[in-house]
């Protein structure tokens, strides 16, 4: 950490420079051991004020510099993303708590993608409005225009891949960018701010402030913001929504959900495993698409349950910088703590049957497990915020761990009689943000999966997002969409306008 010494600095506002306007600190914690990494300063609403004005200063210039030369900034950030992908997956692997394994060849990964995606879209054109001939005399074009300075308000599951999904359409289309990380997760800002100015995106086109809720709602009601796109959960959304509302700002709200994944009757058992598997457990868990209700036909659910315990001895915590590892810590002490508490409502109020991982530590042995062996951490990672992979089976839909978002490895076996009882289940709540299907028959997993309502939804696999794949939820999970082309609409405003090309006749002439 002491090679870019993020102790020294609480935003990046134009140009890196240390504070003297802060609010407090927190630290940056190791979800893996429980220790600190480094003090992180919050900023002050002086400071605050200072990035959004940088932002302004920038926004003239940043704006009418034309899209394919923005397009050929933003390819040089691309390119040092990819150059430094192995510091920045380091970087992330330490606060996180995710496998190197998955940080190095996913996360950064795709978060360049989504950048060199919106930068070629840009520049090949993307930003073009239309025009058309509205009678002899008349024609109309359109034009889409940058909203200005932006508000981006991170989410600590995804920290470095959310913040370019939020900053590279945003850039691309010719708006600056105001930047809050989550405070469980803050250490990628600052390096991909240097990162951005390193490739020649303008002082204040991207800046950064630090710190919890309070910083978040001082941005969104901030005068000079025209946009606010928030990742987070569902009812700080509805909070963030409202209040940016209020204020006639435009908002992207990429929120929670509680997702459904129907095996259908003639799936392949083993090839149904491993999506549910992915569904659940990449990431520990934590991620917002998770297809956490697996609703099984009920004369293949006990074949499918054997299947789920043979793959779950292949899940491996450990050293996170060990290749071998694939399953790491939840995020924080809080975090695991509310995992924990719906595990055990799940055994103690629930009544479901656990089928494997429960409440306990996985340093602990668990009379549930087949395979002690792979849940037994060394001690040097005992204090971390670890816990089991667990699944419950014989569920119903009336239980606390199928309608609540856990946001950990939890899986829910649900099981049906009828593909139509299967797809009423699945759809019976308020949130809608993925599903899929799992089967043999396409023409069938075509008919299911477009009567479910969510708006991400996979066919035979689960949880693949690329940059050209438009995603956003339905309902409670969220508004508007991210990525894609629909995701470059989402910071442009469009302006249209009526040329009479010959002298009109007014209604108030002289006749």
């Amino acid at each position: 950490m002491t090679s870019w010494d993020i102790d020294r600095y609480a935003h990046y506002a134009g140009k890196l420079q240390p504070t003297s306007e802060t609010s407090g600190h927190f630290e940056s914690i190791n979800p893996s051991n429980g220790e600190s990494i480094c003090k992180i300063y919050n900023t002050a609403p002086k400071t605050i004020d200072a990035a959004v004005e940088s932002a302004q200063s920038a926004f003239p210039e940043w704006s009418k510099t034309p899209p394919v030369e923005r397009a050929r900034i933003l390819l040089k950030v691309v390119a040092l993303l990819r150059e430094h992908n192995d510091a920045l997956a380091h970087l992330e692997t330490l606060d996180t708590g995710k496998p190197y394994s998955e940080t190095s060849t996913v996360d950064i990964v795709t978060g360049a993608d989504v950048l060199e995606y919106f930068a070629n879209l840009v520049g090949s054109g993307g930003l073009n409005g239309e025009s058309f001939r509205l009678r002899e005399s008349a024609m109309v074009y359109t034009a889409k225009e940058p909203l200005g300075v932006c508000a981006g308000i991170g989410a600590w599951n995804y920290p470095l891949q959310i913040a370019l999904w939020k900053s590279a359409p945003c850039l691309a289309a010719g708006n600056c960018m105001v930047y809050k990380p989550s405070e469980f997760t803050p250490l990628h800002a600052e390096y991909l701010a240097r990162l951005y100015r390193q490739a020649g995106v303008p002082a204040g086109v991207f800046n950064v402030v630090y710190g919890a809720g309070d910083v978040g709602a001082y941005l969104t009601k901030h005068p000079a913001i025209a946009k606010v796109s928030f990742t987070g959960q569902v009812s700080t959304g509805r909070k963030v929504a409202g209040a940016a509302a209020g204020e006639m700002k435009y908002v992207t709200m990429e929120l929670g959900g509680k997702s459904a994944l129907v095996i259908l009757p003639d799936a392949d058992v083993g090839q149904a495993a491993d999506v549910a598997m992915m569904a659940n457990f990449y990431s520990t868990g934590q991620v917002c698409t998770n297809g956490t209700r697996v609703f099984v036909y009920r004369r293949m659910k006990q074949e499918f349950e054997r299947a789920i315990l043979e793959r779950i001895q292949h899940v491996r915590p450990g050293d996170l910088f060990d290749p071998a590892t694939n399953f790491g810590p939840l995020s924080s002490a809080v975090h695991r703590d509310k995992v924990l508490a719906h595990v055990r409502h799940g055994v103690d109020v629930d009544r479901a049957t656990l089928l494997c991982g429960g409440p306990g530590n996985p340093a602990e042995s668990s009379d549930s497990d087949s395979d002690d062996s792979n849940n037994v951490l060394p001690p040097h990672l005992r204090n971390g915020f670890w816990v089991r992979p667990t699944v419950f089976t014989d569920c119903t839909d009336d239980m606390g761990i199928v309608k609540n978002e856990i946001f950990g490895p939890v899986m829910s076996i649900l099981s049906y009689d009828e593909i139509d009882e299967a797809i009423d289940r699945a759809n019976a709540t308020d949130l809608g943000l993925a599903a899929g299907v799992v089967g043999c028959d396409i023409s069938l997993c075509h008919t299911a999966v477009a009567r479910l309502q969510a708006g991400i939804t996979w066919v035979n696999t689960w949880g693949e997002s690329p940059a050209e794949m438009a995603v956003g939820g339905w309902k409670q999970s969220g508004m508007g969409v991210e990525n894609g082309r629909r995701g470059l609409e989402a910071w442009v405003r469009n302006k249209s306008t009526l040329v009479e090309m010959w002298k009109p006749q007014s209604v108030f002439s002289k006749l």
